[in-house]
């Protein structure tokens, strides 16, 4: 070996304590983030609670915990609760696991077991559950780039508080919803499959299974989603696109909405059909008194082919589809 490679040998060994120093540093920054961060979510959440109780309103996350060390931070609750007497809220649900892991810190991912029970002032207290419903959530600052829910074998019921029967209520296969800024603009998507809807929820009358699936942007959505508005006054949507259908019977809509200070909707929509005759078949038996003039109606729009279209406007309150008048919407709240 001559002089010059055994001075470079003895560089490199001199190098190998360094680097061992400098892994065991940023082992030590990286542990001591993970303690912190899990120390800073468990005392947040227990001040979150103890302001609520204070105000009156019972909350918990049930046995919080933080683990997941090194490699992930997940958050576990055995149950979830929130109980407003005042204004006659509550909720609860079973248990939530949270994480997001080093190899992706700045995505979430939520798992939450059902039952969700509500209740809320003017519905009626409600059990929905599911076989299976993930969160995810692509962190950002100041609000996450998109939060996605999405659920297998979704149902819901009646949840009375005396010992009647709970009315069934629907079953889905499948649904999902997508939500992402967009500038101000809030993003929302979805679809659902195999939608029944219980005869015993419409008061007896039957519905085939429905697919649905739709697009539509809500105007300065994010101020709005941080300011929380009681009313839709003043609000606006974008629809790209809301679709529902069963079979070969196709329903959909687009266009804008808007509902101005006074509650009046305005619209300029788009309504497609596909085999109007199966749709009207469909509505004649799902509202069988009004099922001469449905079948009426789609007749003369089966003569503008298998797939026609209609604008629907609605200029202050008034509402047209086509040429024909459908009177007045009362202003909304």
């Amino acid at each position: 070996m001559t002089s010059s490679e055994q001075v470079k040998s003895k560089r490199r060994r001199g190098l190998l304590p360094w680097l061992v120093v400098l892994l065991v540093l940023l082992f030590g920054l990286y542990s001591a983030g993970w303690f912190y961060m899990a120390d800073k979510i468990s005392s947040e959440a227990s001040q979150a609670v103890a302001a609520l109780n204070a105000r009156g309103i019972q909350a918990d996350c049930a046995n919080l915990r933080v683990s997941g060390y090194p490699l992930r931070l997940a958050v576990d609750c055995d149950g979830m609760a929130y109980e407003d007497d005042t204004g006659n809220v509550a909720v609860s649900a079973g248990a939530l696991t949270a994480v997001t892991s080093l190899v992706r810190p700045l995505l979430a991912e939520a798992t939450l077991r059902g039952p969700l029970r509500t209740i809320a002032p003017g519905m009626p207290p409600l059990w929905l559950d599911w076989d299976n419903l993930d969160v995810s959530a692509k962190l950002f600052w100041p609000l996450p780039r998109k939060v996605s829910l999405a659920a297998d074998g979704l149902s819901g019921q009646t949840d009375p508080a005396d010992d009647s029967d709970p009315v069934q209520l629907f079953n889905a296969a499948t649904a999902q919803v997508d939500f992402q800024p967009d500038g101000r603009d809030l993003v929302y998507a979805g679809t659902f499959e195999d939608l029944e809807i219980a005869a015993e929820a419409l008061d007896g009358r039957t519905v085939p299974p429905l697919n649905g699936a739709g697009a539509a942007t809500l105007k300065n959505g994010v101020a709005l989603l941080r300011s929380r508005p009681q009313s839709l006054r003043g609000q606006a949507v974008e629809i790209a696109n809301l679709e529902l259908s069963s079979g070969e019977a196709q329903v959909s809509v687009s266009g804008p909405v808007a509902v101005d200070v006074d509650g009046l909707i305005d619209a300029d929509l788009l309504i497609k059909l596909r085999n109007p005759q199966v749709v009207a078949a469909i509505l004649a038996t799902a509202i069988p008194e009004q099922a001469s003039k449905i079948n009426q109606g789609f007749a003369a729009l089966s003569m503008l082919g298998s797939e026609p279209s209609l604008p629907l406007k609605i200029v202050e309150g008034k509402a047209v589809l086509g040429f024909i008048p459908l009177g007045s919407i009362k202003p909304i709240d």
